[in-house]
Formats: C-alpha cells, sequence, structure tokens
C-alpha cells in the first residue's frame, strides 16, 4: 500500500484527498454469488434501505445465498421481501445463470478486468458499473476508473475545481497519472 499511496501522492490534487481521508480502509468481500446478489440489492438505494431488504433476504434463505436456495423463493415471496420486481428478476436471472454454468466465479479471478465485465454483463441487471464494483470490492483490482460513477465524478468536479460534472473521457484524463491504482484513488474520491 505505501507505494501506491507515494504514487497517488504525486498528483497534487490527489495528495490533499488523501492527507484530509486518512488511512486506507477499503472493506473487501469475497467474489462469490453472494457478494452480486448483495450488490444487486444495494443499487439504487440508501444504505439503511438496502441493509433492511438484505437481511429479510438472508432470512427467507437461512443466511446462505446462493442459487438455488434464491430459485426455491417465488417471486411474489422476493417482492414481500422489499425486492422490486427488476431486482427480483436480476438476482433469479443471476442464479439461473449461476446454475447452468454461465457465471462460473471461481474463473474470474483468473482473467482480465476486461473478460469479467464481459462475464458478468450477460446477465440482465448487471451492468458495467456493477462488474466495476465487483472488480474492485470483491476481486480487489487496483486499477479500475468507474467513469459512470455518480460519486466519483461529483468528487472530481469538486476536488479539480470544473464548472460541470466531468465526462468519461475527461475522467480518464485527469486519472491518467494514477496507473495502476485507480482504484485505491477512487476510495479517497467517495471519502
Amino acid at each position: 500500500m505505501r507505494a501506491a499511496l507515494k504514487h497517488l501522492k504525486k498528483d497534487p490534487v490527489l495528495a490533499g484527498i488523501l492527507k484530509q481521508a486518512g488511512p486506507f480502509a477499503m472493506q473487501y468481500r469475497e467474489p462469490t454469488f453472494e457478494t452480486l446478489v448483495r450488490s444487486i440489492v444495494y443499487q439504487q438505494l440508501s444504505g439503511k434501505a438496502a441493509g433492511t431488504i438484505l437481511g429479510r433476504l438472508l432470512e427467507a434463505v437461512g443466511d446462505e445465498l446462493t442459487p438455488a436456495r434464491i430459485m426455491k423463493l417465488r417471486v411474489e415471496r422476493m417482492r414481500k421481501l422489499g425486492l422490486s420486481g427488476q431486482k427480483t428478476l436480476y438476482i433469479r436471472e443471476l442464479a439461473q445463470h449461476t446454475r447452468k454454468g454461465t457465471v462460473v466465479f471461481e474463473n474470474l479471478p483468473h482473467l482480465p478486468d476486461e473478460d469479467v465485465i464481459s462475464h458478468l454483463t450477460q446477465v440482465k441487471g448487471i451492468g458495467v458499473w456493477t462488474a466495476q464494483m465487483f472488480l474492485m470490492f470483491a476481486l480487489r483490482r487496483e486499477n479500475v476508473l468507474p467513469v459512470a460513477d455518480l460519486g466519483i465524478r461529483a468528487a472530481m468536479k469538486k476536488a479539480w475545481d470544473l464548472p460541470e460534472l466531468p465526462k468519461p473521457a475527461q475522467m480518464e484524463e485527469l486519472a491518467a497519472a494514477w496507473h495502476p491504482y485507480r482504484s485505491i484513488a477512487c476510495w479517497y474520491l467517495w471519502r
């Protein structure tokens, strides 16, 4: 981590953010089906609301999120837990893909980032942003820049005093010097 922080401090704007945010403490999860289901539950919800819904879902499956246990739940039951119709569909779709072997979590750690994104986005409801979060927080990839993340865009706008939220090309340009530690820089930007 020392090498990453030393490298990132070369960017004077980012150096100030690192100093202000304090020690790096990214929390990781395992690269599993359960982690991706959690990501789907948390999409576009406040942490508190998503946590409540996730707690209900875990209770309904006996505290073990597996494709088989998800598929045993009826759609109506999943909806009563607080999941939207779309999220219910997405989670069930992920369970089906996992059971069929079109999504193989054990293979993901060995794939390049682009292949992980392609592998995961074949599932309805898993977009590039969700796949990038999986790369960062489950596969622990250090060089991911989620250009669609509103928090990162807003932090860049503020830190670099930009007139508007940066577009992907501008974000890539600002983050060019952060290679190969863009994920770590993003963690600091979220702070």
